[in-house]
């Protein structure tokens, strides 16, 4: 079974084509800057890579050029569409609605179409990739597999209710939902299979650190608390978002500033984070060099990145009654050996040690970084959200169900 995988962003399609026997990844690639100046497509084949510069306007006919460019003959790796099983679709929001995959009929498009006030940014992209796929390809099967789903089956309620009146659960669904399921699903499996013991037995708490990022405690596989929440905007602070704050702080802000609600949003989401600290970036990249070369808003950027997340790791490990693993995944997780670092060297009075020769210089690597006496298992894993999208997909298109 060969299963398309999109991932579809505001001006991009993010898609891997996996062949399930052996979850072969025969070709990946991004269509970037759809509706804008400078769009192209970038198409990857085993080792040869490719560039196609071309006008893309639409995602139907960015969706249609992927299409085309998997069948060519220069550059493709089917001979045609029929090889293709299934579609599975990344979907950032579900609300309540799913607790699982779904197979993508009618009644769910309605779903996500309804959340979008729950994900402005991120569902509307989700729908138009589905709609796109399902006017090319109208008899192939479409699965949305759900950031949220992860979180929503599991989380209990006093950990996902916040604090307002209980009306507005009721009649609006304001509650933690959560988000990067589909990676902290995968790392926390991947992380079982490397510590040897069945997932069920153990407490991980997974720490998906990128430009967006988020921190889950899973208890035996399931996720019993995570740092975002109504929307990705809490917990951590970010490349460009906000985490948490005082929310008197929002109007404080529109009273002293003018600010509409609209223009608070974008400050929260568009403006703040590392970008907001440094005055200069979001790039974590670009934040360490500066760091080291002296930047005094640099160095504050990292301090604060890196004590929000120990802060979350105690505080999950509390949740957990007891800590097996620690896992980094993300641009950020995978990448930083700087973050890693100072994350983990607060971390000793739990039992938590890291052996800096295994963690300088590690780039996204599966390795265990333990110190050889850490009592916590410290672990690197790249994340691989598109594997767990082709499982779900595949699962659900083979017995035929509705919902996973």
């Amino acid at each position: 079974m060969k299963i398309l995988v999109i991932n579809s962003g505001s001006s991009s399609i993010k898609y891997q084509l996996v062949d399930m026997d052996g979850e072969k990844v025969m070709a990946k690639g991004l269509a970037e800057r759809i509706g804008i100046t400078g769009s192209r497509l970038k198409h990857k084949r085993n080792s040869e890579e490719f560039v196609i510069e071309t006008a893309i306007p639409t995602h139907k006919e960015g969706l249609k050029l992927i299409m085309d460019t998997l069948v060519s003959e220069d550059k493709g790796v089917i001979k045609s569409f029929d090889e293709i099983s299934a579609i599975g679709h990344r979907v950032v929001h579900a609300g309540e609605a799913f607790a699982g995959s779904v197979r993508i009929n009618d009644e769910v498009m309605k779903s996500l179409k309804d959340c979008i006030k729950l994900a402005p940014l991120h569902n509307p992209p989700n729908i138009m990739g589905i709609e796109a796929a399902m006017e090319l390809m109208p008899n192939v099967p479409e699965v949305g597999v759900f950031d949220t789903a992860f979180h929503v089956r599991s989380l209990p309620k006093h950990a996902y209710l916040y604090a307002i009146p209980y009306k507005y659960y009721e009649k609006y669904k304001i509650r933690r939902y959560g988000f990067h399921g589909t990676s902290h699903k995968y790392v926390s499996t991947e992380a079982a299979k490397m510590i040897g013991k069945p997932i069920e037995e153990l407490k991980i708490i997974t720490c998906h650190l990128g430009n967006g990022a988020s921190v889950a405690a899973i208890d035996g596989g399931r996720s019993i608390d995570t740092t975002m929440g109504f929307t990705p905007l809490e917990g951590l602070y970010m490349g460009t978002r906000s985490g948490d704050l005082d929310p008197a702080i929002l109007i404080y802000l529109m009273d002293e500033e003018g600010l509409t609600s609209q223009e608070i949003y974008n400050l929260l989401n568009k403006q703040s984070g590392m970008l907001g600290v440094t005055g200069m970036t979001s790039d974590m990249r670009d934040i360490e060099d500066a760091a080291l070369e002296g930047n005094e808003r640099a160095k504050l950027a990292l301090d604060m990145y890196s004590y929000k997340i120990k802060k979350y790791v105690g505080a999950y490990a509390a949740a957990l009654g007891g800590l097996d693993a620690i896992v980094f995944t993300g641009g950020i997780g995978e990448n930083s050996d700087i973050v890693r670092r100072d994350v983990c060297k607060s971390l000793k009075f739990m039992g938590v040690k890291i052996d800096d020769s295994k963690n300088d210089g590690l780039r996204g690597k599966k390795v265990d970084i333990s110190a050889q006496d850490s009592k916590v298992k410290v672990l690197v894993i790249p994340t691989n959200e598109e594997i767990v999208i082709a499982r779900d997909t595949k699962e659900i298109v083979e017995k035929n169900l509705d919902i996973l």
